[in-house]
């Protein structure tokens, strides 16, 4: 992991391909762990570095000795470092400038943004191996809906970053330069903003897929209480009637 100020990259290095394998899954895992405690970060960058791809999906030679154990050596270790990802307090980038593919899509999907480069396709291929990315079903059909996710299940074709962009599955495509390097540009631009609220701002959007909505607004109003009770929005108000840009302390 490096930092930038107030934003983290995760490095996922792996092999050319950034394989998913146990002993990747237990490297993130651990780096997630310390960063949700950090208070001083504002947002951070998954990529793949200099590898062929962002990460082209589980390691298949893991497959075989699992079978009926799959559950305790696999699925469910993985599924928890997925949603420790997803769970991050802090604003996530998948910065992606290779091939994300199964596995690889799945922990893009646990980002909160996605950055794609042009001419870089992304899928779920596992019905071609008679697989299934179970955890990219659920996160896919949230972003694009059932029909499309089913479409990509199904056929197990990659789709291009053009459909990619149009169906909703990443937030933007880069036509010139890196993924990585337009990632740094959007986290540097989160980084300025009130981080107290942009952490708000995830709990919230998070929660409206699963809560009713007069349940979701009772959050919401906790949250803006929060808001104005911080020496944050204080300072925001006095930057605008100065003119200046703010200083915001995360308090």
């Amino acid at each position: 992991m490096s930092e930038n100020g107030a934003v983290a990259e995760i490095l996922l290095a792996n092999g050319s391909l950034n394989l998913v394998t146990r002993s990747l899954l237990r490297q993130l895992n651990r780096l997630l762990a310390a960063v949700s405690q950090r208070q001083d970060l504002r947002c951070i960058i998954l990529h793949g570095g200099d590898a062929r791809a962002f990460c082209a999906g589980s390691d298949i030679k893991e497959f075989g000795p699992f079978k009926a154990d799959a559950s305790e050596q696999k699925i469910l270790f993985e599924d928890m470092v997925l949603r420790n990802l997803a769970r991050l307090p802090i604003p996530t980038i998948a910065a992606i400038d290779g091939p994300a593919l199964g596995g690889g899509l799945e922990i893009a999907l646990c980002c909160d943004l996605r950055i794609l480069r042009a001419g870089v396709s992304i899928g779920l291929p596992e019905c071609h191996l008679g697989g299934l990315a179970g955890n990219g079903a659920i996160r896919l059909t949230r972003l694009v809906g059932p029909a499309r996710a089913k479409q990509i299940l199904f056929t197990g074709a990659p789709i291009s970053s053009e459909q990619a962009l149009s169906w909703g599955v990443v937030n933007a495509v880069t036509g010139v330069g890196s993924a990585l390097a337009a990632a740094r540009e959007m986290a540097g631009t989160i980084a300025l903003r009130g981080p107290i609220s942009n952490r708000l701002a995830k709990e919230l959007v998070d929660l409206a897929d699963d809560l009713p909505l007069d349940a979701g607004l009772s959050h919401s109003t906790v949250a803006q209480q929060r808001i104005f009770d911080s020496d944050d929005l204080q300072e925001g108000a006095a930057a605008f009637f100065a003119k200046r840009p703010p200083v915001f302390a995360g308090r």
